[in-house]
C-alpha cells in the first residue's frame, strides 16, 4: 500500500516530464528488444498519419509512464516496451517528452505493449499498488495492453470494459484487432534485421501484413526486377525469331 510519504504535500507542485528521470538505469533485457519496437513502430506510421493529419499523436518505446508521487520517482514509473497515445502533441513547449506524465496529461493511452523477458509473471502480477498488470488495469487504463512472449511465439491482448481487463478474443486469423486503430495485432514467423524469429506485428483488418519501409522498398525493387527479366526474356525470343527468319530468306524488319 502506499504510504503518505509518497503523496505531495498541500500546495507543492508538481513536477512535469523534464524534471523527473527518464531510465531507472537497468539494461534491455535481450537483444531483440530493440528492433521489435522499431519494427511495430515503423510498419504502423502510415497508418497514424492516416489517422492524425495533424500529426497530433505520440509513440513511447522504453519510456517511462509517471502516475504516482514517489521517492525515488522512478518507483512511480511504469515504462512500456511500445505504447501510442493518440490526439497529443509529440512535443511538449517544443521539446521531445522525456517521459508521459498523467498528472500533466489528460489523455489516456490507447495500448500499451509489454515485452516478457521472464517467466511473464511481472506483465501478469495483479498485486494492489506494485503489480504491473494493476497499475495498467486500474491507474493508467490504456484501452489495450498486450503482453508478447517470444519464447512462446504468443501475445495475449486485453481490454479495458468497465474498469477491467477482459482477454481480447483473436480474430479467425489469429489476430487481435484493434478497432480504434484499424489494425490487427498478431505474431509473424519471419526474418527481420537479418533475424528469423516469431515477430509481433500489424495487420489491417482485411488480413494483410503492414510492411515496414524497408519491406515496401524490397518489394518494389523485386517488382522492377521481375519486370526487367520479363523484358530481357522477350528480347531474347524477338531475336530468336528473327533469327529464324533469316535463316528463311525473310528480312524480319521489311
Amino acid at each position: 500500500m502506499p504510504s503518505f510519504a509518497d503523496l505531495p504535500a498541500p500546495g507543492t507542485k508538481l513536477p512535469d516530464h523534464t524534471q523527473l528521470p527518464e531510465s531507472d538505469g537497468t539494461f534491455v533485457k535481450n537483444f531483440q528488444e530493440h528492433p521489435q519496437r522499431i519494427l511495430l513502430t515503423d510498419s504502423i506510421a502510415p497508418i497514424l498519419q492516416l489517422l492524425h493529419p495533424d500529426g497530433q499523436y505520440c509513440i513511447g518505446q522504453d519510456s517511462g509512464i509517471y502516475w504516482r508521487i514517489t521517492e525515488p520517482p522512478e518507483r512511480g514509473a511504469e515504462a512500456p516496451d511500445w505504447f501510442y497515445v493518440p490526439n497529443v502533441p509529440p512535443t511538449l513547449n517544443g521539446e521531445m517528452r522525456r517521459s508521459y506524465v498523467l498528472w500533466q496529461e489528460y489523455i489516456a493511452l490507447l495500448i500499451v505493449l509489454e515485452f516478457v523477458s521472464g517467466d511473464g509473471f511481472e506483465e501478469r502480477d495483479k498485486t494492489p499498488w506494485t503489480g504491473k498488470f494493476w497499475v495498467y488495469e486500474q491507474v493508467i487504463r490504456p484501452t489495450f495492453y498486450g503482453i508478447y512472449e517470444v519464447t512462446q511465439a504468443n501475445v495475449e491482448v486485453y481490454h479495458l470494459l468497465e474498469g477491467r481487463y477482459q482477454p481480447l478474443p483473436a480474430n479467425e486469423r489469429g489476430h487481435y484487432p484493434i478497432a480504434p486503430m484499424g489494425v490487427a495485432l498478431g505474431i509473424w514467423e519471419g526474418q527481420y534485421q537479418n533475424v528469423t524469429l516469431p515477430w509481433l506485428r500489424w495487420w489491417d483488418l482485411q488480413g494483410n501484413l503492414l510492411q515496414t519501409g524497408e519491406e515496401k522498398a524490397n518489394q518494389a525493387q523485386a517488382r522492377i526486377e521481375a519486370v526487367e527479366v520479363q523484358l530481357e526474356q522477350e528480347r531474347q525470343r524477338a531475336e530468336k525469331l528473327a533469327a529464324l527468319l533469316r535463316a528463311q530468306g525473310i528480312e524480319p524488319d521489311a
